[in-house]
């Protein structure tokens, strides 16, 4: 399907607006409908009765931008009732696919890429190097079918989902439960600057504090060249997954102001700080602490396992067995989730004017052609869908998919149209392209709570021009 909301990418040159900073928000019910009237918000009293309206509003491309008017019960009306209906034996029989392939293209490689076999070296460096790619792949499709068990798409039973996503997740070094807690809070928060725990980007003023720049002088920056784009991103790829999990990198950082009161001086940061492997930490609750426990343990097992494989078999097997594959699938997971949620079209919200139905319409569904549907199981393509019911199965995700479009309209966005090779150069597009967000220059009323990426690279909408105080 063609896109509807994006049908126009002109580079125009460019032009910031006031950076306002995230403040928390009542946690809102996935099933409220979109407010219809700025007076409903604190955004209102900023604003004069004549500005009440929300003024216009472009993303970084210029195309103007609606907020979405429809609500949830339109969008779970839509969805055929099947839908729903979540298959224990169908999500069993995916995982044990998965782990044949791993195992086979394993025992195929162990026992024939050998200096016995194959005498040339630098031919069997190339088969191994193939062989890192080919299984950083399958195991990216378990690392999603833990996934799916985490939002509890795997089957109706949660004790079937959490045992198999705990193993799962554990085999490829990830803590289950705790990346399930903090998961959620993504999901019933996506798109809200205060709250969201993934990619939150950074504002005007957080931007200029990097650059060590004042909000009014980003437009006067230098390009950034391509080497130091390239230099970032490979920096996110390798390391993004692992310090998301150390600092919580990229989620918000405002813990002192969310609703369950940990958070009390804590700051994102490593054991001490915002973590995931601290029951203490704000991402967690007092109850939530034993399995926080119970996901440590199963990395503590799987370490305990390499250790062991390690000491036996060497370290240097033990990396090209596992060591490059598991970089593989932190490299797939990481611009998976930054290409879902970082894209030139896309809005972010303040949190006064954030809402569920407006939050999960802020991602966005790609293409990477038949390792995305039958190797990733559609994770990339149904995106959109996963975040309006993220409890529909991958393998019902596209049909519901196609029936929510109907009720999103020109709300709905996809990149589907440029394929695989278009899902590759959409890291580089955004990594140049997307670099802060801020409010469209002179948007008053609810418009002002509505934030697009800009850049200071001349590609898209100037920043808004701010005079010197």
């Amino acid at each position: 399907m063609s896109s509807t909301a994006i049908p126009k990418r002109v580079a125009l040159h460019r032009a910031p607006a006031t950076d306002s900073s995230a403040a928390s928000s009542v946690t809102a019910s996935p099933f409220d409908s979109p407010r219809q009237s700025p007076s409903s918000t604190s955004l209102s009293s900023l604003a004069s009765d004549s500005e009440s309206k929300p003024s216009k509003m472009l993303d970084t491309y210029g195309n103007e931008f609606k907020i979405p008017d429809f609500t949830i019960k339109q969008i779970r009306d839509a969805i055929p009732a099947h839908c729903f209906e979540r298959s224990a034996a169908t999500s069993l029989y995916y995982v044990f696919r998965d782990v044949a392939i791993l195992a086979t293209v394993f025992t195929v490689y162990y026992n024939y890429v050998t200096p016995e076999t194959i005498p040339s070296y630098p031919l069997r460096v190339a088969l191994w190097a193939l062989y890192t790619v080919v299984q950083g792949l399958v195991a990216t499709g378990v690392w999603v079918l833990a996934h799916e068990c985490g939002h509890q798409a795997f089957s109706p039973s949660k004790v079937l989902n959490d045992t198999v996503g705990w193993i799962c997740h554990s085999f490829l070094l990830v803590p289950y439960f705790s990346w399930k807690i903090s998961h959620g809070k993504h999901h019933k928060a996506t798109g809200n600057l205060a709250r969201d725990m993934v990619f939150v980007p950074k504002t005007r003023s957080q931007f200029g504090t990097r650059v060590g720049r004042a909000v009014h002088e980003i437009s006067e920056l230098m390009e950034e060249t391509p080497i130091l784009t390239a230099t970032n991103l490979l920096l996110q790829q390798l390391f993004g997954w692992p310090m998301y999990l150390l600092t919580n990198v990229t989620g918000h950082n405002n813990h002192e102001r969310q609703p369950e009161g940990r958070g009390k001086g804590k700051k994102n940061g490593y054991f001490g700080g915002v973590n995931h492997f601290n029951p203490s930490s704000p991402l967690y609750e007092a109850k939530d602490a034993k399995l926080i426990f119970l996901s440590d343990l199963g990395l503590l097992i799987m370490g305990l396992i390499l250790y062991t494989l390690g000491s036996r078999f060497g370290w240097m097997n033990l990396l090209v067995w596992y060591g490059i594959p598991y970089v593989w699938v932190n490299h797939w997971l990481v611009a998976i989730t930054f290409l879902q949620h970082t894209d030139p079209t896309l809005p972010h919200y303040e949190p006064e004017v954030w809402n569920f139905a407006r939050g999960a319409a802020a991602t966005i569904d790609r293409d990477f052609g038949f390792v995305g549907r039958h190797i990733l199981h559609g994770i990339i393509e149904t995106h959109v869908l996963h975040h309006y019911v993220s409890t529909i199965p991958f393998y019902h995700a596209d049909e519901a998919s196609e029936a929510i479009q109907k009720v999103m309209g020109t709300h709905y966005r996809t990149e589907a149209q440029t394929g695989w090779t278009g899902f590759l150069r959409a890291m580089w597009t955004s990594a140049r392209t997307c670099q802060w967000v801020e409010p469209t220059e002179g948007a008053t009323g609810e418009s002002k709570g509505v934030l697009f990426f800009r850049n200071h690279n001349g590609i898209g909408v100037p920043p808004a021009k701010i005079p010197k105080a």
